[in-house]
């Protein structure tokens, strides 16, 4: 009896048998082993709990991998450039920082903390119109 290829096998996709189960043999490509930093975990957890559609279309088109490294640049891109503003119109200069360490060190740490608020909810747990091109 001829038994029909699945549309995976016609596009080169192999199986390995485990247990009683065939399952697809699904990698990363050798170009994409950078790590994936904090932010970019935080949205892999996030899609996979909150959006699980999405993350297993992101992951079965390869898609996923790059969409982490992206969100993940992006976030500590956004972070650095919103705490170097807030930090400018809060006044907490080099001068500060040589007068009162401390003090310093309490309003950057502040500063980062609000930043990185509105990081995670600009870049990270954002809704709805994200998945328009997915």
């Amino acid at each position: 009896m001829k038994t029909q290829k699945s549309f995976f096998e016609q596009n080169g996709g192999t199986y390995t048998l485990v247990g009683d189960v065939l399952l697809p043999d699904l990698s990363i490509g050798e170009a994409d082993q950078r790590p994936i930093g904090k932010y970019g975990r935080m949205r892999k957890r996030y899609l996979k709990e909150q959006h699980p559609l999405v993350f297993s279309e992101l992951l079965l088109s390869g898609k996923l991998y790059p969409h982490l490294l992206e969100i993940d640049a992006a976030c500590e891109g956004r972070l650095e450039l919103l705490a170097r503003q807030m930090a400018k119109c809060e006044g907490v200069t080099e001068a500060l920082k040589a007068a009162d360490q401390m003090a310093w060190v309490a309003r950057m740490n502040s500063i980062r903390s609000r930043a990185e608020e509105i990081v995670l909810s600009e870049l990270v747990f954002f809704e709805e119109a994200e998945y328009a091109d997915t």
